[in-house]
């Protein structure tokens, strides 16, 4: 039996996940070390991007999704905290009892080098978690933080693993994938008639896919009239929103994650289009995507990225189309073959369920504290 650790979780948010996919596996890898018996707790800064941008952007429909997320994750222990006069004394508080702090890249350095200056009085452990590819395209951000001052990075990717090893010098690494919470993502009961024939979910963002959706998912869904195509989604500027329209597909805005199964549960197939960063300088890191698509047993069609990692059977667990036109076949020729629809969806759920849930990387994590001496 491992023994019992005592975990501190800072993040950008936990409430909040809109334009915030991080969230996502934290909310699931918190949920199972809690499983596995140890004592969690995660902080988040108040007036955070994520939740104000939620608040601000989505109504009435943000109290909904802050309401389900509270009910569907109650066994979460959030602690909120502001910067200013009061901050060194919440730190002090909070950490002395402390044995591993995990400390999410998307924190203001401020924070981040507070709670670092207090590892060596109050003797825990460090880790810095990075899910995103800031370490590849904005380095500077991340040498903000004291690196030197943390005990070893979890990184999503083996590509983000190497810039911390061989970029910024850091001597403990792990490569830490995302995972499945397959305790809310899991295949929904079967519809007879599912009404989308394909679904999109994601954040048109910072320009960093906008080709590939075009090609992708416009073009294709121009080509296939008559099928039912769906989108979702938050930061969509008005042009993306008519090309959308033009094309034919019914865009419907921002989809709390714990609403994802259902909407995946009434869809024949998803589509995956990864951003440009995963497909060139970070290539074969899986986002959270594709593990929750899989998770809940809908075929995935993918754009064009390689799974250098090993961590899927390409071709069996999802399909890969390699521009505009064969994705138009590929959805088309899926759409009326359920039977392929079926083998590729239990494929992908099989691996899923093998090697990539949160307790996987629960269990994962608890090794490496095991590793650095907890």
């Amino acid at each position: 039996m491992s023994k019992r650790y005592k975990f501190r979780f800072f993040a950008h948010s936990w409430v909040s996940d809109w334009n915030h996919g991080n969230a996502h596996f934290l909310r699931g890898l918190v949920r199972e070390l809690l499983r596995l018996g140890h004592e969690v707790r995660c902080y988040e800064e108040l007036g955070g991007w994520s939740l104000s941008n939620l608040v601000k952007e989505e109504g009435e429909n943000a109290i909904h999704a802050i309401d389900d997320f509270r009910r569907i994750y109650p066994e979460l222990n959030i602690h909120f905290y502001q910067r200013g006069e009061h901050f060194d004394e919440f730190l002090d508080r909070e950490l002395q009892d402390a044995e591993f702090v995990i400390v999410h890249e998307w924190n203001d350095p401020y924070v981040v080098n507070g709670i670092l200056q207090r590892k060596e009085k109050m003797g825990f452990r460090a880790l810095i978690h990075d899910t995103h590819h800031r370490a590849y395209t904005r380095a500077h951000e991340i040498l903000k933080l004291q690196l030197h001052l943390f005990d070893g990075v979890l990184a999503f990717g083996e590509a983000v693993t190497r810039i911390y090893r061989d970029g910024f010098g850091m001597q403990h690494t792990w490569t830490f994938h995302e995972a499945a919470d397959i305790s809310l993502f899991k295949p929904v009961d079967p519809m007879t008639d599912k009404p989308n024939d394909l679904v999109w979910i994601g954040n048109w963002g910072d320009e960093e896919r906008t080709r590939e959706l075009m090609e992708f998912l416009v073009q294709p869904a121009s080509a296939l009239a008559g099928r039912k195509i769906v989108a979702y989604g938050v930061r969509y500027p008005e042009s993306a929103r008519h090309a959308l329209t033009e094309a034919g597909i019914e865009f419907r805005g921002y989809l709390p994650n714990p609403s994802t199964p259902a909407v995946y549960g009434q869809s024949c197939l998803a589509l995956h289009v990864p951003r440009r960063q995963y497909t060139n300088g970070l290539s074969g890191i899986p986002t959270i995507r594709v593990f929750e698509a899989l998770a809940c047993g809908i075929p995935l069609l993918c754009s064009p990225w390689e799974d250098v990692e090993h961590l899927f059977r390409p071709g069996e667990d999802y399909l890969v189309a390699a521009d505009g036109q064969q994705m138009a076949g590929e959805i088309e020729h899926l759409a009326r073959d359920e039977r392929a629809r079926a083998q590729i969806a239990a494929n992908g759920l099989e691996t899923i369920r093998a090697r990539h849930t949160c307790a996987h990387r629960a269990a994962q994590l608890v090794e490496i504290c095991e590793e650095l001496g907890g």
